[in-house]
């Protein structure tokens, strides 16, 4: 390369510095969560590069090594917006998602362990020492004859090393930090990942606290609501791996639980589209605090049975009927746990 020519480069890169300043800083990060919500950034396909072109994403860890301290030594509020993944559940995640709001003006809560603390929130039911038991001690391929348990603080040859603390509890993510809008999803949708994206690039912002997702039940979008009669009445109830489901017939027409009325739409009917009743993970319709109480008045309505008796008979033969209307938002509800003493 000649000095004329490394010149030429030089300015190019200065000019690319230049650009990457006046770009709006996005920060994407994972908590407690599994990664899919990462993915489904990554399924943004050809968009992501003109996602990328038009933002300076300076933290990424799952695609690119930036460490925390880069952003500790950002000013407060120099990053446009976070996309934050994933439940709280020890000391390390609250940690990161206090610094990353602390240095945001926008934190967008994406997919639903960071909306409602997702299927890990069911841990709820359990007690911390119920866990920890389990998993170090009484699962049948533990082998720990010390009893030795992990802790935050040990000393070995005069040194302290640590670990973050396990909390009592799974927390979605606006238990522990202010959050400015939702996406929720397992995962998001890649349009809807767009559209928030693009939402917020544009200054195109809905009322602060908004989910930017559809305001309907997810009945009211389902390929199968025609088929839905117009006076339910459920004899008895069905778990989907039971029966041959009709993959064009309502799922609560054929006695298999379905949580559509009480569960927001905007997933693009991915499980119903495969021959599975809707599972929650879109939370809550707008203005339902409470999406499982929610499903219990409509089932309730909905039963052909008579008399307290003949109900009780046919909820009883659904499996762990909390866990099934919780599955991913047990944290936000009004159950939100298991208490230590039951």
């Amino acid at each position: 390369m000649t000095l004329k020519n490394w010149g030429r480069w030089e300015i190019a890169k200065l000019r690319e510095v230049h650009k990457m300043a006046n770009k709006p800083k996005v920060a994407i990060c994972w908590l407690g969560s599994c990664g899919g919500c990462d993915e489904t950034v990554v399924d943004l396909n050809e968009a992501l590069l003109q996602v990328a072109d038009a933002i300076d994403i300076v933290i990424w860890p799952v695609a690119m090594d930036f460490k925390y301290h880069h952003i500790e030594e950002m000013k407060d509020g120099e990053i446009l917006l976070s996309i934050i993944n994933g439940h709280v559940r020890n000391s390390e995640q609250e940690e990161i998602a206090k610094l990353l709001r602390r240095k945001s003006q926008l934190v967008l809560a994406f997919g639903a362990c960071a909306c409602f603390g997702g299927t890990p929130g069911l841990a709820n039911f359990r007690t911390k020492e119920d866990i920890f038991n389990w998993v170090y001690r009484d699962a049948p391929t533990v082998v720990n004859p010390n009893g030795i348990y992990p802790q935050p603080k040990v000393q070995i040859d005069g040194n302290e090393l640590t670990l973050p603390e396990f909390y009592e509890r799974v927390y979605a993510l606006n238990q522990v930090i202010d959050v400015d809008f939702y996406l929720p999803g397992c995962p998001p949708p890649p349009d809807l990942v767009a559209n928030a994206i693009n939402a917020v690039l544009e200054d195109k912002l809905p009322r602060k606290g908004s989910t930017l997702a559809p305001h309907k039940p997810l009945c009211d979008t389902c390929p199968r609501n025609g088929t839905k009669p117009e006076r339910l009445a459920i004899k008895d109830i069905k778990r989907v791996h039971e029966v041959e489901a009709d993959p064009n017939t309502c799922f609560l027409a054929q006695g298999i639980l379905c949580l559509g009325p009480a569960i927001r739409t905007g997933c693009g009917e991915a499980c119903i589209n495969i021959n599975i009743p809707c599972r929650g993970c879109f939370g809550p319709v707008e203005g339902v605090a409470d999406c499982g109480a929610k499903f219990v008045s409509s089932l309730a309505s909905i039963l052909d049975a008579e008399g307290e008796r003949e109900v009780k008979e046919v909820v009883d033969t659904i499996d762990d009927l909390a866990g099934y209307l919780y599955r991913f938002t047990l944290p936000i509800s009004n159950l939100k746990r298991r208490n230590k003493d039951g």
